[in-house]
């Protein structure tokens, strides 16, 4: 499928929304220069192209007492179709993981866990991560501090 071509509205419509998706349309259209209705369409077929793939409301990890933030490089025992997916799917199922990536490099998957503690972290390794069939190795590192984090994309 082709990409579809963003022009200036339609990108100044994504950063307008990523900082704000609970905008109404007057306001957004206010914001980006058009009147409501061709600023309804615009953000309509951009959902439709699947530009805009939802609205969400970010909450704060500490006021749901997830106060660890914990990146974890796994190692499979070999990159095997069945095994990527087997790993793939346990992941989707854990509540605390929230990002997980396949990676090139030394690890075949970094993991991103929000804990609320190292008990949380220590049930989580021993009773769901060395449960999956063919993880050979596991290594942890705790964030300190959160020096950037954003959900928006770059859209210039």
């Amino acid at each position: 499928m082709p990409q579809r071509q963003l022009d200036r509205i339609d990108r100044k419509i994504l950063r307008e929304l990523q900082a704000d998706g609970k905008l109404t349309n007057v306001e957004l259209a206010a914001r980006i220069g058009l009147s409501p209705s061709p600023c309804l369409a615009r953000v309509r077929q951009l959902e439709r192209d699947g530009v805009l793939r939802g609205y969400v409301a970010l909450a704060d990890p500490e006021a749901l007492g997830l106060t660890m933030t914990v990146f974890i490089q796994v190692t499979l025992e070999r990159q095997i179709e069945k095994a990527l997916s087997n790993f793939e799917t346990r992941m989707n199922a854990f509540p605390e993981v929230m990002e997980c990536y396949l990676m090139t490099g030394d690890s075949d998957y970094l993991v991103r866990l929000v804990v609320p503690d190292l008990a949380a972290l220590e049930r989580f390794i021993l009773s769901e991560l060395t449960t999956i069939p063919g993880v050979a190795n596991i290594r942890s590192s705790f964030a300190l501090k959160q020096v950037k984090y954003k959900t928006a994309l770059p859209a210039e």
